[in-house]
């Protein structure tokens, strides 16, 4: 079982409104794998339990993750006025990440505040292109949703061949990232997305359609983070061996899980 830890912040800058990046210098990042979070505590004793945040990047050598977060409540406005030098308590790597298919043409969806997790997932895709001596521009497809203001572009960019959809057609395809997708005529092997429920419901869709591999990442309200209070079920296919009823932990099964195990 994970132990609580008490990490230091490197740094923190906000990249857009209400939407702040932390670097945190942890024992975490020794283990950790795109896909997995991390449950960060509040100094506030109020506020008991710890928020789930999803890992955006990973530096192993210099023992450091970056998360990409947005201000929604009380615990997170705390977080985002850490500063470099700042004790931060946090429990991870947590969860199950993304299985990484090597030598598949990938296509990686975010929505919203779904996109950090792909940074790292377009890392590691780009990693093991150049490695198989493959061009990650054709091998790492990358489609973000956005609803106007943009972020992690440029890190996106750098790992890959981007796509953008934002709502209000203020840049690339007016619309959802499935209207990306068919706009711009992507084609993979497998999907790897993480976002709003809707989204996922129509990358499912879309991806059971056309016969391709998907694995979805859900986002859901935690409590303990580690599958014991059974707070962030969702309901799935077949029977959870732990509960003996039709559900899976996101915190502990998942968060990532292949498309068909789940219902949206």
């Amino acid at each position: 079982m994970r132990k609580k830890e008490i990490a230091k912040v490197v740094s923190q800058e906000c990249i857009g409104t209400g939407i702040y990046s932390m670097v945190i210098k942890t024992e975490a990042a020794k283990e950790a794998a795109a896909g997995q979070f991390i449950s960060v505590y509040c100094k506030d004793s109020a506020k008991l339990l710890p928020r789930p945040i999803s890992i955006c990047q990973i530096n192993k050598q210099q023992s450091t993750i970056r998360i990409v977060y947005r201000v929604v409540g009380g615990g997170t406005e705390e977080m985002s006025a850490y500063r470099a030098g700042d004790e931060i308590a946090l429990i991870g790597p947590l969860g199950n990440g993304f299985t990484v298919r090597e030598g598949k043409k990938a296509i990686l969806i975010g929505g919203g505040i779904g996109i950090p997790p792909m940074v790292g997932l377009a890392e590691t895709l780009n990693t093991i292109a150049l490695k198989n001596e493959l061009e990650p521009q054709q091998y790492v497809q990358i489609v973000a949703g956005y609803r106007d203001e943009l972020f992690l572009t440029e890190e996106l960019k750098n790992n890959g061949t981007l796509y953008i959809a934002t709502e209000d057609g203020s840049t690339g395809t007016k619309g959802t990232v499935i209207d990306a997708i068919k706009e711009q005529a992507v084609k993979g092997d497998v999907i790897y997305a993480c976002g709003p429920i809707p989204m996922l419901r129509a990358i499912k869709e879309y991806a059971l359609e056309n016969n391709i591999e998907c694995q979805i990442s859900l986002e859901e309200r935690m409590a303990c983070g580690i599958g014991a209070c059974l707070a962030c079920v969702c309901q799935s296919k077949e029977k959870d061996p732990h509960t003996n009823v039709y559900n899976k932990r996101i915190c502990k099964d998942g968060p990532v899980f292949l498309a068909q195990e789940v219902e949206l």
